[in-house]
């Protein structure tokens, strides 16, 4: 009878500690890190450089507003069949080697 009362009360003190150990943690998790800007202050900065989407060039906003309106109005080019065919035909192996890991070709 005494091992049964033991054990009940270590397992409750250790439920007890393990509840209490999440509690202390929640909240320090639940505040962001002091050198993070806040999404307010972000969201109304304006971005005067950018990254070229084609190279990673830097530009200012006028060459960035003139590459996507270049981007918008020149259709994408267009790949050769053969490698379209190629492309397709490595996204189908990519696929079945998923689902039958065991073959090998």
């Amino acid at each position: 009878m005494r091992k049964v009362i033991l054990l009940a009360v270590l397992s409750v003190s250790t439920s007890v500690l393990v509840w209490l150990g999440s509690l202390w943690d929640a909240g320090i998790m639940a505040l962001p890190p002091l050198e993070d800007t806040p999404e307010e202050i972000l969201r109304t900065e304006i971005i005067l450089e950018a990254r070229s989407p084609i190279d990673g060039k830097r530009l200012n906003a006028a060459e960035y507003a003139e590459l996507q309106a270049q981007l918008r109005t020149s259709p994408p080019p267009k790949l050769n069949s053969q490698i379209r065919q190629q492309v397709f035909l490595l996204r189908i192996r990519k696929t079945l080697l998923q689902f039958f890991p065991f073959l090998n070709f």
